[in-house]
């Protein structure tokens, strides 16, 4: 049974990850056909570095990824520390509450968020809404989960008395938040940014529904494409997005791994005082 579970899960990632091998293989194929190789090239790269078109489009999508995660971390750090106060029934409803978006289709997610700015759109009589500001506010919004989900883990761990030791040594209350209490859940804070703006830079569905024609971001542009043929200058744009993402996810695989042996590291240090002192 281990080694028909081995082979599954060997299957299983060969099948997600042999996609995105053709396609890195593509972008540096000679020619625009996926199945005929026709030779080793850098000229795909060369044309999507002066295409600026599609650079802006990049750069609105960074843009957007960008503000979204740090504004959706800074409200989400602050929404969990919120919620950490709570008492065990309220805080239990409002997760539940806060875990409604991440199970919800995005597609009805988008859809409510563009019927709610045509419905402010129509109060503050503006014709059209829909752009920058509606986009930003959109990311931020199905953001805050990922942001809230991140946090809350390491608010738990954390000994509660902490905050209040560090004043009993002469530490302001604000000293005590900022040295103690955002020192120990850093990594969580940054394990929500991270999420954040892969997140926000990886987004179409939302995004197609609250975009305007004065700001497209990469995906919902990159659909466009997809109704005409391909050009291979689009294979080493979807490569080097998947670099990206990719390094992304390494380094918050990492923050977490060195958290973790913190936290054992911690763990232990109170056993082996109680072994010295026996």
């Amino acid at each position: 049974m281990r080694r028909f579970n081995r082979v599954f899960t060997v299957l299983v990632f060969i099948f997600l990850y042999i996609p995105m091998l053709l396609l890195i293989i593509s972008s540096f194929n000679q020619g625009s056909d996926m199945a005929v190789w026709k030779g080793f090239t850098l000229s795909q790269y060369g044309e999507l570095f002066r295409d600026r078109s599609l650079l802006g489009l990049l750069g609105n999508s960074l843009l957007i990824a960008a503000l979204s995660s740090l504004v959706a971390t800074v409200l989400g750090s602050m929404a969990a520390l919120g919620i950490h106060a709570m008492n065990g029934r309220m805080r239990r409803l409002v997760m539940a509450l806060t875990n409604i978006p991440l199970t919800n289709p995005e597609i009805v997610t988008g859809v409510s968020l563009a019927l709610l700015f045509a419905f402010a759109g129509t109060m503050l009589k503006i014709h059209s809404i829909l752009g920058f500001w509606t986009l930003l506010i959109a990311h931020i919004t199905f953001n805050l989960p990922y942001v809230i989900l991140s946090v809350m883990p390491k608010l738990s761990q954390m000994d509660p008395d902490l905050a209040e030791a560090a004043q009993d040594l002469g530490c302001t209350p604000f000293q005590a938040f900022t040295k103690v209490v955002v020192r120990e859940i850093l990594p969580g804070v940054v394990s929500g940014a991270l999420m954040a703006f892969t997140m926000s830079l990886d987004d179409f569905v939302i995004s197609y529904f609250v975009t305007g024609s004065g700001l497209i971001t990469l995906p919902v542009e990159i659909y466009n494409y997809t109704k005409k043929p391909m050009q291979p200058k689009i294979y080493a744009l979807f490569s080097l997005m998947f670099a990206v993402i990719l390094l992304v996810m390494v380094v918050m695989n990492l923050l977490q791994m060195r958290d973790q042996k913190n936290a054992r590291l911690r763990a232990g240090r109170p056993a082996q005082r109680r072994e010295r002192a026996q």
